[in-house]
């Protein structure tokens, strides 16, 4: 590694110049893998290990103050002739795809950060779920990266056009590939996203063929890949994120398959815009779109402009999210308070 190589990684002027505020002592890499408490850092040296410094742990906030893949980030040293390197400070993020934390916990988990595109993948076989896909859309759409949809298994599917139709309909805007891992279909599409210094994160569900899809891409099994059961429902496979370099330059970013994904900030009015749209044509600014007159909404719905089941997961998304967003305020409000307390 060199620093052509972390020019190839995505490092730019505006991370060289941030990180010349700092001391000058530092060196700059970017998170490629992380574990519990250690991660794994591109340098112009190579790949080190890396902690947190105790300063920057002390002075966190919330789980978005700490390193993540794809971050820039700036160490004491370059490598590990004298032990695991110490992470000072994260850079600015210029994109980040994040989602609530799995469970009771009302806190974000940052997945990957300073992305490019995210490539949104769901299997055409029986992993199909245009609600699931909605939630990436709108997730993806808030990150600042650019989404893309790529659908996986087509050798799999019978009614292909009718899939796409229905994916077509709720992503607005974004472009869709379709591949299969069988005779290569859709790869050289893709391919065409992958350039020297872009990043793409890759997202989905398990077992919808993210691992043999990245595998391809860079010509080596860096990645397992488990069969599917008799159910056609692919197993777990990647378990924790991981950032590649390609031969030609350009990186991707491997992450888990999310078996949920909650909304703590999402573009749910621009993953939704045609409703959007609509509501603005709407007589009254208040409009529920129930018994309202010139309702425009209603009138799309009996026109058959617009599904009406789209616009009920337009208003579960919408109060989900508003929801997850008023206890994390009431979450960190109680933990503000009980950390004023301590300091007494």
């Amino acid at each position: 590694m060199n620093n052509k190589n972390l020019l190839e990684l995505g490092l730019n002027e505006g991370y060289v110049k941030e990180a010349s505020i700092y001391n000058e002592d530092f060196y700059i890499g970017r998170i490629s893998v992380q574990y519990k408490d250690i991660y794994k850092v591109f340098t112009e040296q190579g790949e080190v290990l890396a902690r947190v410094s105790g300063k920057l742990s002390y002075s966190s906030n919330s789980t978005l103050d700490y390193p993540v893949v794809g971050d820039w980030v700036l160490l004491d040293r370059a490598a590990n002739k004298n032990g695991d390197a110490i992470i000072h400070k994260v850079l600015s993020r210029k994109s980040y795809f994040s989602r609530k934390i799995a469970g009771s916990r009302f806190d974000t988990q940052v997945v990957a950060a300073n992305i490019d595109y995210i490539f949104i993948c769901m299997a055409l076989n029986n992993d199909f779920n245009i609600n699931r896909l909605e939630r990436y859309i709108a997730v993806a759409w808030d990150s600042k990266a650019v989404p893309v949809i790529v659908l996986t298994k087509a050798d799999l599917c019978e009614d292909i056009d009718k899939k796409l139709r229905e994916v077509e309909e709720v992503a607005i805007g974004i472009e869709i590939l379709v591949t299969s891992s069988l005779n290569g279909n859709g790869y050289e599409e893709i391919k065409e996203y992958i350039k020297s210094g872009t990043t793409i994160a890759f997202i989905g569900s398990s077992g919808v063929g993210k691992s043999t899809l990245i595998n391809k891409l860079l010509n080596k099994e860096a990645l397992k890949t488990n069969e599917v059961d008799e159910n056609d429902k692919g197993r777990h496979t990647t378990t924790h994120r991981e950032l590649f370099l390609l031969e030609d330059g350009g990186v991707i970013i491997d992450t888990p398959g999310m078996r949920e994904l909650g909304l703590m900030s999402a573009d749910v009015d621009k993953s939704f815009s045609n409703i959007e749209e609509l509501e603005k044509q709407c007589k009254f600014s208040n409009c529920t779109h129930k018994n309202e007159p010139k309702c425009a909404v209603r009138e799309a719905i009996e026109n058959g402009e617009l599904d009406l089941d789209r616009l009920e997961r337009y208003r579960k998304l919408k109060r989900e999210e508003e929801y997850n967003l008023l206890k994390s305020k009431q979450q960190e409000k109680k933990r503000m308070k009980n950390m004023a307390k301590v300091k007494r």
